[in-house]
């Protein structure tokens, strides 16, 4: 089947300026600045572990701190999501990973439903993690599965809080790389909509 599941969107509002290109069908290269360093550092563990090409590039308001370019890059990279899967036809739909790193384990299930739900089980030791905050962790997932229409249901434990985000990033792309894979031609659901 041919693929050409790309998207190229772009937000501005007065406190972010983001641009996004995402290719579902790449081969986990990526670009990332978003001014925030470690979520550049899970947006390229995303798109290596689900083998998405992905170009982010953000200007926010950082300077006050991170929650708008996080909630942001999140809204718009759930909408080059939905817009790269078109009508859906041929998708596996759902997809499920369990990712350990060191300590920590994660488990994440993914249904591209055209229904927007989160499960965030996971608890952090300190409120930051690097340059950003831990809760925002939940906050980019919630963000993510607003736009992209999914539900994403996330359980997560270990010590280290680096350990544990890094590991919930990977267990989604693996969830949405095996999620998006078309292995027939049909749209999944009783509906016959997503």
């Amino acid at each position: 089947m041919a693929k050409n599941r790309t998207a190229k969107l772009s937000r501005k509002t007065k406190e972010t300026d983001i641009k996004i290109e995402l290719n579902i069908d790449g081969n986990g290269e990526s670009k990332i600045d978003t001014g925030l360093k470690f979520l550049d550092h899970m947006l390229e563990s995303f798109s290596k572990h689900g083998f998405f090409d992905l170009k982010v590039k953000a200007i926010g308001d950082i300077d006050v701190d991170d929650h708008h370019t996080v909630e942001d890059t999140a809204l718009l990279l759930g909408e080059c999501f939905k817009e790269a899967l078109k009508d859906k036809k041929g998708i596996n739909r759902m997809g499920f990973s369990i990712v350990p790193m060191d300590e920590s384990l994660a488990q994440v299930a993914v249904d591209i439903s055209g229904r927007n739900y989160t499960v965030f089980d996971a608890e952090f030791k300190y409120q930051k993690i690097g340059d950003i905050s831990s809760e925002n962790v939940k906050h980019f997932m919630e963000s993510f599965a607003n736009t992209s229409l999914m539900n994403i249901n996330i359980k997560a434990e270990g010590d280290n809080d680096h350990h544990i985000c890094e590991a919930i990033f990977k267990a989604l792309a693996r969830s949405l790389n095996s999620a998006t894979q078309i292995t027939h031609d049909q749209i999944l659901s009783t509906k016959g909509k997503l």
